[in-house]
């Protein structure tokens, strides 16, 4: 037998609990490259996370960037959608939406978003990609990183910084491109005519890409992320996990390949450490689910690779639920996933409605308060307003006020304005009254505005007319 046949792992010595000091000296964790079915699945949840950021902001739509937050014109460009900060309980409510899709997502199957699609674990990869490229496999890492400095040493290192700085440039930069159109900004860059506040957040997100992504790592998931800290009360014994099979895998140790393990009395686990190289966040998969596990599935297809070349049936590390590993059958449907799904469908329906019936168009009526009523010479009484007319349409309208709720009142002023796009308008207006047109001290009274080229763009707000007692 060849020695292709064997394959040495080195003993573990039996878990042991011990305190772990939240400042203690952060040991470098040096990732094995693995592939893999779940590894191909994280490449395609990824790349078009990655296309959507870097090219969203270089679309056009309607002679502007397709999303924009212009900040100083406080108007905030989605598409085809404009939004003001009059719609912040919109962004409000999405927020609430997304937390509730997180809840559902986690409930099923645990902590999906961090392993696939997490910014933090996307950029993360894309560096430890290019740390593999310049810096070469784990062995030569740990090696070259432990190896005095030399011209080699230097290079490898420099490319590898530099591939860092590039792509977290190019992140700082796009995303600065959310707020400020990125091809003046770019150019700007390159003529070296940027202003002040371009070139300091840009330079702020640089910095954070390359720490985050390049040196903190795992720390952002373990330390800074609350999700890892309340994850826990989401799971219960139906949830999808990452997890390993004791009752498979157990008592673990080292054979040959054609040897039976359970004439040794071993079970399928080789001990080769294979999941804990490949693990991002440094675990052990194998002493149960942990806080720092992200659910990325390198484990998995690192098990994998290993069953395979020793013939044994795949899955001794998998995603399954702890009733699963129990011997009982996994719950899909049960009442928290139910009721989180009910939920997440109904707010994402009131929310696709509220968006499909908003009005670019907002009014305030505010009444003089200085004096409640003024009563003319006839007995006829009035009551001032200003009207507050927010246009926050992309086009200029005419709009037409008209009064309800106060039979026989007039309108004294002006009632026809042009509003010009993103233009707010005040408009004071007198209600005169007949005398003796009613006997209440306060009526409730309806202002319409409605567009006079748009008869569908219009808007209602109420206020009272006083008068005074009887």
């Amino acid at each position: 037998m060849s020695d292709k046949d064997l394959i040495d792992v080195k003993e573990l010595a039996p878990a042991e609990v011990a305190e772990v000091d939240l400042y203690q000296r952060r040991e470098k964790i040096y990732t094995r490259h693995i592939e893999g079915f779940f590894q191909r699945i994280r490449l395609f949840t990824g790349w078009p996370l990655l296309a959507g950021y870097f090219l969203l902001p270089w679309l056009t739509w309607d002679g502007r960037p397709a999303v924009l937050f212009d900040l100083p014109a406080r108007k905030f460009h989605i598409l085809g959608l404009t939004f003001w900060p009059q719609d912040f309980p919109l962004l409000a409510f999405l927020l609430i939406i997304a937390a509730f899709a997180l809840f559902t997502v986690t409930a099923f199957a645990g902590r999906l978003w961090c392993g696939y699609t997490c910014p933090q674990t996307v950029w993360t990869s894309i560096f430890m990609w290019i740390e593999q490229r310049f810096e070469g496999s784990r062995n030569q890492r740990m090696k070259l990183d432990q190896a005095p400095w030399s011209a080699e040493k230097a290079l490898r290192k420099g490319l590898k910084h530099g591939g860092w700085l590039f792509v977290a440039f190019a992140t700082g930069a796009t995303f600065v491109g959310y707020f400020y159109p990125i091809r003046d900004l770019l150019w700007e860059f390159l003529t070296l005519s940027s202003g002040k506040w371009q070139v300091l957040w840009t330079l702020f997100f640089t910095c954070a890409t390359y720490i985050n992504a390049g040196w903190m790592r795992e720390q952002v998931c373990t330390y800074m992320c609350p999700y890892a800290r309340f994850q826990s009360v989401m799971f219960d014994r139906d949830t999808l996990i990452v997890s390993y099979d004791p009752g498979r895998g157990e008592p673990r140790g080292s054979r040959r390949r054609d040897v039976d393990p359970r004439a040794l009395g071993l079970g399928d686990c080789i001990d080769c450490e294979l999941c804990v190289q490949v693990c991002p966040t440094g675990i052990d998969i194998r002493e149960g689910l942990q806080y720092e596990c992200i659910g990325c599935a390198l484990c998995i297809d690192a098990c994998n690779s290993v069953m395979d070349k020793m013939s044994y049936p795949r899955g001794l590390i998998r995603y399954t639920s702890e009733r699963a590993l129990e011997g009982e059958q996994t719950h899909w449907l049960r009442p928290r996933v139910i009721g989180y799904t009910l939920v997440l469908l109904v707010m994402a329906g009131l929310f696709s409605w509220r968006i499909l019936d908003r009005t670019p168009l907002e009014m305030t009526v505010i009444r003089d308060r200085t004096e409640l009523y003024v009563t003319t010479q006839d007995g006829s009484v009035e009551n001032i307003y200003t009207l507050s007319v927010a246009n926050m349409d992309e086009a200029a309208h005419e709009f037409e006020v008209s009064l309800e709720g106060l039979p026989g009142a007039s309108l004294i002023g002006e009632t026809r304005h042009t509003v010009d796009a993103g233009e707010v308008r005040r408009i004071t207006l007198r209600v005169r009254e007949p005398a003796g047109n009613a006997n209440t001290p306060a009526t409730v009274v309806e202002f319409r505005l409605q567009s006079t080229d748009q008869r569908e763009l219009e808007i209602s707000s109420e206020s009272r007319f006083m008068r005074p007692m009887s």
